[in-house]
Parts: C-alpha cells; structure tokens; sequence
C-alpha cells in the first residue's frame, strides 16, 4: 500500500471512530451524498431561497465542476455540503457520517481531518511564510512541530515550491500563493478538497497550470474534489459539470435528472 494510501486509511479509521455515532448503517461507495438540502438567508427585510431541494451525489476519487451564474447558489452549496454553514433541512452525508448531527466542536474537527479547502484569495496569513501557512492547520489539531514541518515541505515539493518555503505570501507570485494555498488545504490528507474559484484570481495561464496540478493530484491521490467556478475551462477539465440555477441543480452531468 502506498503510503499516502496507508496516512489516509489511519486518519480514516481514528476519525470514524471519534464521530461513530453519527456514522450511518449501510455506507454508501459514494463520499457525498446531499438530499433534500434547503437554505433560506433572512436579512430581516428580505428571505433568500439560496438552496431549494439540492440533492448531488459526488463518488469517490471524482472531479466535480459544479457551474451556473453568479447567485445561483453555487458558493452557498459549498458551504452547506462541508458544513461551513447550516442547512435549513435535508441531509449531508459524508463518508457515512450525518455531517449536519454531529455537534459544532466535533464537526469543526472533522472538517480538520477529512477535508481540505481552496479559496480564490488564498487566505494565507501574511506575517507567516509559506511553509508556516501549510504546516498551521497541524500545529492547531496538535502535531508535533517537527513532523508538521517536514510534512509541510514534502508538500511544498509537490506543488513545485520547496525553494520559496520562507517567502512570505507578498513575496509571491498569484500563482505561488495558490499553490501554497492548495499544499496548506492538502496537508491533513483529506479526503475531500473544497475548491471556491480556485482560478478565479489567476490568468489563463497560471489557471492552467493550478488545474494542471489539481488534476494530477486527484489522479494520484485518488481525493475527491468538488470545485465551484466560472471558467469553462476549469469545468472541462473536471470528470462532471454540475450546473445550477435559482438555487437548483438544473443538470446534474450524469444524464440523469437531478
């Protein structure tokens, strides 16, 4: 067994095991499995139907581009399917785990060992350098320093950034900052990545080369990734376009009806 495979299937069962309860009978293949899911904002003047009904099904080791207008809900689907957010109702299923049961404190720490997140503005911390960006999500869950370290260089070596480790984020380049974004969102092994407009900050080309780089790791790593975006191309490159409007899934892109 590969090693990264080996870290995945640990972290696997100890967080299966902090959050059993929660855990469905019959496990489903899929990693995602969202029913029935509704989210209202209510300004006090004003209620946004943001989600009406979503239902989406993501398998695992899938790309998913999930594509519409702006306002259409996409970014609030993200939300609500990684439990940022709440949901008014339906059901969030991840790994056979009832996300949206679990209390805030254990949710917040399966977030931390199961899912990864990329932002369009990176939200890296500026006073921090790159490797200190990467390896903070595994100081906080409580790692030790050295290993947290050595871990965050492996993965700075993977998205081709080892010899700018101790460059701050102003010292970067929008692609090299997306890069360490992707190393940081990478680092706990997770086994799903949340991407909000990945490339959305970027240029064409720079955008390719993120894709490039996310496509290689969801090939090699077998990681699921669910991607919100504008860019036809960025869409293309995914293994399914889920296209949404007023709050709906329109076409889920497996030729069935959402």
């Amino acid at each position: 067994m590969p090693v990264w495979s080996y870290i995945l299937a640990v972290s696997d069962s100890q967080c299966k095991a902090a959050v059993s309860p929660y855990i469905c009978e019959n496990m489903p293949d899929s990693i995602i499995t969202a029913t029935g899911i509704h989210k209202t904002y209510d300004t006090g003047t004003i209620k946004v139907n943001a989600l009406r009904g979503v239902d989406l099904t993501v398998e695992r080791g899938e790309m998913v581009a999930i594509m519409g207008p702006s306002g259409c809900g996409k970014t609030t689907m993200l939300n609500c399917l990684s439990g940022l957010d709440e949901v008014d109702s339906g059901q969030v299923v991840i790994d056979g785990v009832v996300l949206h049961d679990l209390p805030d404190d254990e949710r917040s720490d399966y977030r931390a060992r199961r899912m990864g997140f990329v932002f369009q503005l990176y939200n890296l911390l500026p006073v921090l350098s790159a490797v200190e960006n990467v390896e903070l999500p595994l100081l906080v869950s409580g790692t030790k320093p050295a290993e947290s370290r050595k871990r965050s260089m492996d993965l700075l070596e993977l998205v081709g950034l080892s010899d700018r480790a101790q460059h701050l984020p102003g010292e970067l380049s929008g692609g090299q900052r997306q890069r360490v974004t992707i190393a940081r969102a990478l680092v706990n092994q997770p086994s799903i990545v949340w991407a909000d407009e990945p490339t959305g900050d970027l240029d064409s080309e720079t955008a390719s080369d993120i894709m490039d780089l996310m496509c290689q790791l969801n090939a090699e790593n077998g990681q699921s990734f669910v991607l919100v975006t504008h860019s036809d191309d960025v869409g293309r490159r995914a293994h399914r376009i889920v296209r949404m409007r007023d709050g709906e899934i329109v076409d889920n892109g497996n030729g069935e009806s959402p």
